[in-house]
């Protein structure tokens, strides 16, 4: 595999790092002897039973017989990628991540080492022309009305961008390295024209530097002084950043605090300094997006307890009813998630100053938990007074609870207090919920269910080339019986782990797997126009239904998308196809009637995530096994490649 972490590293940061430092963000422990002991998170129990033992560097449930290391606890409580354990562990010992020699692998991390370089450069220049720079005055004047110290200030490295349309490219001498425009460019910092000409993406801004959380520089935002537009301005996506993942003061709340007991997500980074500088220094901020899966599981995974912030109008209302999608996906025994409604014209930087540190935090320890404000909305849509508004109480709950882990405590209590509410026992409800359909792949059924789409958003019209009739087993339930199974050894799926519910409710940025698989059931078209050649499908179970999908319509071209389904559904993706074409991603690309260019280029964007160039040593073995097994099948191209592989692989077994 490319860039492994080697075995000798994962061992010595599992002995440097304190177990229970790792455990006790995420369980309560108390101290027991030479031990600690907790409630088991991997099991309910009300008798603590869990014990933690820092020096073996160990726990150990009596009760479940879960047990394991530090890194273990990550990978099964957290439910982290084994990499982003190590990173995780690796960041509280304060070392380094190193990665065994791939070439590919070396490349990335040379480029991102440059791109952190070139973005600390940005931001040192920044911050001298906030004190050198004439229009610095202004910036700092206006800082200074907003009521900010230079204590603050500093620690967020606040910076100014001059006014002007080269003030970075001439403080980075691009003139005398042209690979240093190249880079400029890469990082988002400069934009280059179609006639060759570069200039500063910020200019006459505030500069706010946005660091990952091991502090390095990954981004900006800036902010004008006056009304121009866009008031805040940030950072493209690059190869180090990514909007849907990063959130603004999350270093800084870690460095005044290293766990955490809560996170507030505000909108602003105005928001985000202020509460800092009043004494709150949990408040982290979105970067120009809704709150994604991503950031919740990031915050979780550090804190118990998150609180969004709303206004209070209602503008405030319907975005946190949108939030619901993300924060229903991320509910569970052991997390809590409030809801912050602010008064009229109001936003945290400003109540906070108004009110105080102490009245601020009582508002968030009195502000609605997750469980709370689902009740309340949903009576707020109907008329509790009648049987009727009772009954369309249930019914408008129903798909919400559907999206709340089953495993837990939240779910049944939930249920229950909305069967005292109605009036209803709680079985008849358990019993709706388990009956609950699966929305037909229909473009009218998007619009029925919550889960689908926001209520907000209308229905797609009509397509002008209507494929017909969804097939019958995707509107009555199971497919029929089907005889033949997956052809052996070319169509992996119906042995793979099938998306789950939450995994395919990603209405808001959904993952490149489920885009490229929407693209090609909408158009099955597509996958016939694409091709990946040499390159080799990443591992994890959703990208293999993407390579299953992609290689079956490929072998069997469809007309359309039902033409498509019948063809899949004997492979094992009847589940999967249910889930997807009620997604939202789904429902926005059947509002277009066909397929452009851009969706072809798309689709290989997306495929090129999911795959990886093959190492020469991966290619050799591949073209070894062809020449031994049939070497007949082999093109002539292959024939002169293997044995050019071949020969370097004598002259350097080590290859890469």
């Amino acid at each position: 595999m490319a860039g492994l972490i080697p075995q000798s590293f994962i061992d010595e940061v599992n002995d440097r790092v304190d177990i229970v430092d790792v455990i006790s963000s995420r369980v309560k422990l108390k101290k027991a002897g030479k031990s600690y002991l907790g409630l088991c998170p991997f099991h309910n129990e009300k008798t603590p039973s869990f014990n933690v033992v820092p020096h073996k560097q160990f726990y150990h449930c009596f009760g479940c017989g879960a047990s394991g290391n530090a890194l273990k606890f990550l990978l099964e409580h957290d439910r982290m990628p084994f990499p982003e354990a190590v990173e995780e562990l690796a960041r509280m010992a304060g070392m380094e991540v190193p990665r065994e020699h791939n070439p590919e692998a070396d490349r990335r991390r040379k480029q991102q080492k440059t791109l952190y370089g070139v973005l600390e450069q940005a931001a040192d220049f920044y911050r001298r022309q906030l004190r050198e720079h004439s229009g610095g005055d202004g910036a700092v004047r206006y800082l200074k009305e907003r009521g900010l110290s230079g204590q603050v200030a500093q620690q967020f490295a606040v910076g100014f961008a001059p006014p002007g349309w080269d003030s970075l490219l001439r403080e980075m001498k691009v003139d005398e390295d042209r690979h240093q425009l190249e880079r400029l460019v890469e990082s988002g910092m400069t934009i280059a024209r179609e006639d060759g000409r570069t200039y500063d993406r910020f200019r006459n801004r505030i500069m706010f530097p946005i660091r990952d959380i091991r502090g390095r520089v990954i981004a900006f935002g800036g902010r004008v002084m006056g009304d121009d537009k866009p008031k805040y301005l940030n950072s493209p996506e690059t190869p180090i950043f990514h909007k849907g993942r990063e959130l603004y003061g999350l270093y800084e709340a870690l460095q005044a605090k290293r766990q955490p007991e809560r996170f507030l997500v505000v909108e602003g980074y105005m928001d985000v300094i202020a509460l800092h500088q009043f004494g709150l220094p949990y408040g982290v901020a979105t970067l120009g997006t809704a709150t994604s899966t991503d950031h919740l599981a990031k915050l979780f995974r550090l804190a118990n307890e998150v609180i969004f912030c709303f206004d209070g109008d209602d503008a405030g209302r319907k975005a946190a009813v949108r939030a619901l999608d993300t924060a229903l996906a991320e509910a569970g025994d052991g997390r809590t998630l409030r809801f912050l409604f602010l008064p009229q014209g109001e936003d945290p930087d400003t109540l906070i100053r108004q009110e105080g540190l102490e009245a601020f935090e009582a508002r968030l320890d009195a502000s609605p938990t997750l469980s709370e404000f689902l009740l309340q909305h949903w009576q707020e849509q109907v008329d509790m007074e009648t049987m009727d508004g009772r009954a369309r109480l249930v019914h408008i709950a129903l798909p919400q609870l559907k999206q709340l882990p089953e495993s837990g405590m939240l779910l049944p209590l939930i249920i229950q207090r909305l069967a005292d509410i109605a009036g209803l026992p709680p079985e008849l409800i358990r019993q709706r919920l388990a009956e609950l359909p699966e929305p037909r792949a229909s473009v009218a059924a998007a619009a029925e269910h919550p889960i689908a789409r926001p209520a907000d958003t209308p229905p797609p019209p009509p397509m002008a080339d209507d494929p017909g009739a969804p097939p019958a087993w995707m509107q009555e339930g199971p497919p029929p019986d089907i005889q033949s199974g997956p052809p052996e050894g070319r169509f992996e799926a119906a042995f793979m782990r099938p998306p789950s519910p939450r995994d395919l409710n990603q209405t808001r940025q959904p993952p490149p797997w489920q885009k490229a698989m929407a693209l090609m059931l909408c158009w099955p078209s597509l996958a016939t126009q694409v091709d990946i050649g040499e390159r080799q499908f990443r591992e994890g179970d959703h990208v293999a239904w993407v390579k299953s999908m992609l290689t079956l319509l490929q072998s069997h071209p469809a007309q359309n998308r039902y033409e498509a389904m019948d063809q899949l559904a004997p492979h094992g993706f009847e589940e999967l196809l249910r889930g997807l074409s009620r997604t939202e991603y789904f429902a926005i690309l059947t509002r277009q009637s066909e397929p452009g260019q851009h969706h072809k280029d798309i689709l290989r964007a997306l495929l090129r995530d999911l795959t990886h160039e093959p190492s020469e040593r991966e290619e050799y073995e591949q073209l070894k096994q062809l020449w031994l097994t049939d070497r007949k099948k082999m093109t002539q191209i292959q024939k002169e490649r293997y044995l050019e592989l071949l020969k370097k692989s004598k002259m350097s077994p080590t290859f890469e």
